[in-house]
């Protein structure tokens, strides 16, 4: 399993963007800002309570990754930076967590900051057992996409090593190469791991080429600059992107995400829904049934996120299921039962406690390229009392113990993105 296995999040530049951001989330200023954007953000749009409960760990999270990925802007001085982790430690110190921006758990999402007037070298090691989907994206300050490099396609040495030159030049005949441009910002490297238990991900580093950078490191005053504005940005960003499913329907499937914009992935599909069951006292326990067709997509994964953007327990808790994950139907489709309480069925998505969030669902790696029509969601609301009813025939259901054994199976494959090395 590979949580025994050296953890490539772990990097010298981790740590030290992790211990500056430690340091600047103590800062008067940065603790300034931190109340009065938590003042704007319980007012911004009115919450339930399910949300409102979920608010302060949410919250710290999505500050503190503000302050990460700010701390990794400078192009002349590029680190290669994980900005999407669970709280964690190091050296014996509490590290909150970083998840924002309506995370998907199986994927390491990787940033590198680069200038288009600049020529830089992305080295790398792939591992063995590599992971099912892996795209370095070039992203502009809007998060529009300048390129992207398909993962499976690099080619690497005998010893799985690979380097990828970065530039505004033509490839020409070069093995690896992404094209830069004048409006290029930041790489955005997703790893996405479908099998936690075998999967790793990328071993990586940046090296900026041509000789001494033009000017010094930023100074302190300008990464709190940069933080508060990145703080500012990442709640009202949050904001823009649930008021997408605004006046849709609760509990279908029929909003699809711009994938050339807002940091999606050209090569997914998003289907982005709201799902809410009843909350009266008087109301027997629901559930909500999800029927997804992939289409012929390799990869998928449901998850749960709340409207402040953030995954809820995916460590030691069903937040999310992926294909690997999951028990297919006998047609190869897959059957979800969404409920705060148990359903006794194996692919059960916990919402952890509540009863309303958010699911964007993702589907990759088609074959041939492109999704086939069968490719749907549908989402039907039922008595949880009533669910056997509402499965297909051959659908896997659990004792107690036989869930128990689930969820410390992916608690123990999902370990080694926290450990330190």
């Amino acid at each position: 399993m590979t949580s025994s296995l050296r953890n490539p999040i772990d990097t010298e530049d981790q740590r030290a963007v992790e211990r500056r951001a430690l340091e600047l989330f103590e800062h008067p200023r940065i603790v300034g800002a931190v109340k009065e954007i938590r003042e704007y953000w319980l007012k911004s749009v009115p919450r339930s309570a399910d949300m409102l409960s979920c608010f302060d760990r949410a919250f710290e999270e999505v500050m503190f990754a503000s302050i990460v990925w700010s701390l990794n802007q400078d192009p002349l001085y590029p680190k290669v930076v994980t900005i999407t982790r669970l709280p964690h430690q190091m050296g014996g110190k509490r590290v909150p967590g970083t998840r924002w921006g309506i995370d998907n758990p199986d994927s390491v999402y990787r940033v590198i900051p680069i200038s288009g007037a600049e020529k830089y070298v992305i080295r790398g090691r792939i591992p063995e057992n590599r992971v099912t989907e892996n795209y370095f994206t070039l992203w502009d300050p809007k998060m529009g996409t300048v390129d992207v490099l398909d993962g499976k396609t690099i080619v690497m040495n005998p010893d799985r090593t690979f380097e990828i030159e970065v530039d505004s030049d033509p490839k020409g005949n070069r093995k690896n190469h992404v094209r830069s441009a004048p409006h290029a910002h930041e790489f955005y490297i997703r790893d996405v791991v479908m099998d936690w238990k075998t999967e790793m991900i990328n071993d990586l580093s940046i090296e900026r080429l041509g000789g001494k950078p033009s000017r010094p490191p930023f100074t302190p005053q300008e990464e709190l600059d940069r933080a508060v504005e990145y703080m500012w940005k990442w709640a009202k960003e949050t904001d823009r992107w649930e008021a997408q499913t605004a006046g849709k329907p609760d509990n279908s499937f029929a909003f699809t995400i711009d994938r050339d914009s807002d940091g999606a992935l050209r090569n997914q599909i998003y289907i982005m829904g709201r799902f809410k069951l009843p909350s009266n006292d008087n109301t027997p326990d629901q559930a909500l049934v999800i029927d997804v067709d992939l289409g012929g997509a390799d990869y998928f994964i449901a998850p749960i996120t709340n409207v402040w953007g953030t995954t809820n327990d995916i460590h030691h808790r069903n937040g999310s299921m992926n294909r690997a994950q999951s028990v297919a139907n006998a047609d190869g489709t897959l059957t979800f039962v969404l409920s705060p309480k148990d359903p006794g069925v194996w692919n059960w998505i916990d919402p952890c406690d509540m009863k309303e969030g958010t699911l964007t669902l993702r589907w990759a790696e088609f074959k041939g390229g492109k999704p086939g029509p069968s490719l749907r969601a549908t989402g039907k609301v039922v008595a949880l009392a009533e669910v056997r009813s509402h499965v297909p025939a051959g659908t896997r259901f659990v004792t107690a113990a036989e869930r128990k054994a689930q969820l410390a199976e992916r608690a123990a494959s999902y370990d080694w993105r926290i450990a330190e090395n």
